[in-house]
């Protein structure tokens, strides 16, 4: 599925349902946000539209419906209508940064590029790391940039400088720009096929055999098993630094989880090191309990660097996320520190 009948700038990015929320509920509960995803990828928004509702009518502040509700009346070309679901969601949910990041695409489908920036800017603050909204800002921040050089070029036609730099952003937004991508993900993306295995090669016909005495090649040199050894124990190394992090997350234990940070850490979001820990430490002690899940983690190391990539189910009080993480590590003092850390992809 995707937002093709919804005017948006080509390169902004709508998240969809899948990738926000974790089904950790009920089986009944479930069933209810499945049916509804099924009938909105089968392209049944009425009916889609219709079950939300009815769903929502007995419980009226679940984020997972409403988020649905919102994609399900972008889909359905009703932009005010998932605006306004989206903000209120917003305001129930601040700490969620996906609706903002679709606030800031409907924004910009309106040419509003002002609110859109100003719902990207929140969705960052709530979550420095969210890399989706941090792109779409880039997206708007060049539309804006658009709109500014043709005025400038409209007061001034004789200003031969904004004429390039303004071809240059169209050219960014051009249909046919190299790396475009598409305006909204999908709300399930399926895996990526498999690329076909490459056809053996065809044989070549033996060399001919030259008469007299054959010299035996030389034998192949023996593997090194100390290298992958210690390759495969920095990768558990890493793995294990990152339960440490979010067992400590868990925890609710400050001093362990912060410490798991590097000093090169970069919160991103204009941030300081210290306005960060402080927010970080305001939003984890604040929460009756946490759980932290982590599946499908892949681990690379180099060297002293490693990235591990992994699913995250976060569980707090009565909300639930499933993201895709990845987390940028360096080795100091024998320990692997966290330097760098987002959210999406």
């Amino acid at each position: 599925m995707t937002h093709a009948r919804f005017p948006v700038p080509k390169t902004l990015r709508l998240v969809a349902l899948a990738a926000l929320f974790s089904l950790n509920v009920s089986a009944a509960r479930a069933d209810d946000y499945g049916d509804v995803n099924q009938l909105l990828r089968s392209g049944k928004l009425a009916e889609a539209l219709a079950k939300a509702d009815q769903y929502l009518a007995g419980k009226p502040r679940d984020p997972q419906m409403r988020f649905l509700k919102g994609v399900i009346q972008t889909e359905a070309g009703k932009p005010g209508d998932a605006i306004t679901t989206f903000t209120k969601l917003t305001e129930d949910y601040p700490e969620l940064p996906e609706p903002y990041n679709n606030l800031a695409v409907l924004y910009a489908g309106q040419s509003q590029f002002d609110k859109a920036r100003a719902a990207l800017e929140m969705a960052i603050r709530t979550n420095p790391s969210y890399a989706t909204a941090h792109e779409n800002l880039g997206d708007v921040y060049a539309k804006l940039a658009s709109q500014a050089y043709s005025k400038a070029l409209q007061l001034d036609s004789s200003n031969t400088g904004v004429q390039p730099k303004l071809a240059l952003i169209r050219d960014l937004f051009a249909p046919s720009a190299k790396g475009q991508k598409p305006a909204a993900v999908t709300a399930a993306a399926a895996p990526a096929p498999s690329a076909p295995a490459p056809a053996p090669a065809a044989k070549a016909p033996p060399a001919p055999v030259a008469a007299g005495p054959v010299t035996p090649p030389p034998a192949a040199p023996a593997p090194a098993p100390a290298t992958a050894v210690a390759s495969d124990s920095a990768s558990r190394d890493v793995e294990n630094a990152v339960k440490a992090w979010a067992a400590a997350w868990a925890a609710k234990d400050m001093p362990a989880y912060l410490s798991a940070y590097g000093k090169d850490f970069d919160p991103t979001g204009n941030q300081s090191r210290k306005d960060w820990e402080e927010e970080r430490r305001s939003r984890i002690v604040g929460k009756s309990h946490i759980s932290i899940r982590l599946t499908d983690m892949s681990v690379s190391v180099n060297g002293s660097k490693a990235t591990a990539r992994f699913r995250q189910a976060y569980s707090a009080d009565s909300l639930n996320i499933s993201s895709r993480k990845t987390l940028e590590m360096v080795k100091s003092g024998g320990n692997w520190l966290i330097v760098k850390e987002s959210t999406g992809g």
